[in-house]
């Protein structure tokens, strides 16, 4: 205690407020409305000791100390508050599960009904602006607080089944894309495509990178392929580009935007939707409110998907084909987890990649940034066939063909045959619930921009 005194007075705060801070520590007492009122009074005190402080990049070594201390002594308190408490805490906020909160909302609401428990919209505002550097990494407490709904079993499941409910959003667009076979949501188009929906990434100025401006339409455009009634199977591809290099070519996907990552104009949450969002919908389909997703009950909306895989698919498109039911690859195409160059963790191809490659080849892709050539004897562990550049678009009609020739009903029967043993949802949640708390720390750590500078040189890069 006396070395904590120590580094909050060397940064020159107030000794009679921080002796007050120090000891208003609550402790878990049972009674869920006390231990609300007194951690919530604990993690406000917290955070009016960091408004004595400058701003990050303005803090002296001293001050630094005394910020770092300061949060790792709150969050250590929501830990132990979460711990006993986040049954209740999510009860509160889904009015004891009657209402599908998804997780972008939950954060949110959490902030409203348990102040200092998350961080506020405004309080994110003030930090939007800035370079990834600068930002207090506020988000970090979104992940705390998202680790233990997701590791909790009730509460795991019942955020599971919001976020594999059709978004609102799909309602809206859905008949215009009944009427007319195909619909633009300018980042995702769907075009019905014979007996496929074909679902196009498109963000041609980077290479079909991700961001958060993408992860909306995607979601939604997926919604969309599975419910078309028209089509048996759904096709993932990525769009033409326009980048100099490979100007009016398919591009899978480059994975997360870098440089907008660099420059902080990339959230916390970004992450959490693509994991718990639309790439978990293309692995076990749209749930209905009234159903569990779980596979016993088997009450789920899905198709087979499809990858077709022009170029490279790196980072987060990678990922995407660890939930494909077939993989069709252009014989030049390549494969990359980028991770340990970036200093993140590649969404859940940790618990994926080793099922298609073995452990060790997965290490070696995740860690140590090996490149999987698709038409090699490692490459083909992950797809299933392998086409000439040119003739990609005859292959894949002839794919579309040759897998809803006979129908699609045991399609849908075997990929939740083959979904129970490999993955089950509790699987899932005990890996998301790792996950997310993980990636907060990876996504605020010093380490990730070092990376980005020294490998992706993106204090140079403009966008």
């Amino acid at each position: 205690m006396q070395q904590e005194a120590t580094i909050l007075a060397n940064a020159g705060l107030s000794a009679d407020a921080m002796t007050t801070w120090r000891e208003s520590s609550p402790a878990i007492t049972g009674d869920f409305a006390r231990d609300a009122r007194a951690f919530s009074a604990f993690w406000l005190d917290a955070a009016e000791l960091r408004a004595g402080l400058p701003e990050k990049n303005r803090r002296n070594e001293a001050q630094a100390a005394a910020c770092k201390l300061i949060f790792e002594t709150e969050r250590a308190a929501r830990e132990r508050f979460l711990a006993a408490h986040v049954e209740s805490v999510y009860s509160k906020l889904t009015s004891d599960g009657r209402n599908f909160v998804r997780a972008e909302k939950l954060v949110h609401d959490a902030a409203r009904a348990f102040p200092g428990l998350t961080p506020t919209q405004d309080t994110l505002a003030r930090d939007e602006p800035k370079m990834l550097a600068e930002k207090e990494g506020y988000e970090i407490d979104q992940g705390l607080f998202l680790s233990h709904v997701l590791g909790h079993p009730r509460t795991g499941r019942h955020l599971l089944h919001a976020m594999l409910l059709p978004r609102t959003e799909t309602a809206e667009y859905l008949p215009h894309f009944l009427k007319r076979g195909e619909i633009d949501l300018g980042a995702a188009k769907v075009t019905r495509m014979g007996k496929a929906a074909m679902l196009e990434m498109r963000n041609p100025r980077f290479l079909n990178a991700m961001d958060d401006s993408t992860n909306d339409p995607i979601e939604i455009a997926t919604d969309i392929a599975i419910l078309d009634p028209e089509t048996m199977i759904a096709v993932l591809r990525g769009g033409v580009v326009e980048n100099p290099k490979y100007a009016g070519r398919r591009l899978f996907s480059a994975g997360i935007n870098l440089t907008l990552l660099y420059q902080g104009r990339i959230s916390f949450l970004f992450y959490i939707r693509h994991l718990l969002g639309f790439e978990n919908k293309w692995l076990r389909g749209l749930a209905k409110p009234d159903f569990s997703p779980d596979e016993r009950i088997g009450q789920t909306t899905e198709k087979p998907w499809i990858a077709a895989v022009d170029g490279f698919a790196i980072g987060g498109g990678c990922q995407h084909l660890l939930v494909m039911d077939y993989i069709l690859a252009a014989s030049d195409a390549y494969m990359t987890l980028p991770a340990r160059k970036e200093g993140i963790i590649p969404g859940a191809a940790n618990m994926r990649l080793p099922r298609f490659v073995g452990d060790r080849i997965a290490r070696q892709a995740i860690m140590y940034g090996r490149r999987l050539d698709c038409d090699t004897p490692e490459g083909r562990l992950i797809c299933d066939e392998i086409a000439p550049p040119d003739q990609m678009d005859a292959a894949l009609a002839r794919v579309v063909d040759g897998l809803t020739s006979a129908g699609v009903v045991s399609a849908v029967a075997n990929r939740r045959g083959f979904r129970v043993p490999q993955e089950p949802i509790d699987m899932f949640l005990n890996y998301a619930s790792v996950y997310v708390r993980e990636q907060a720390y990876c996504h605020f750590s010093p380490a990730l921009i070092a990376n980005l500078e020294r490998h992706w040189n993106a204090q140079n890069r403009k966008v």
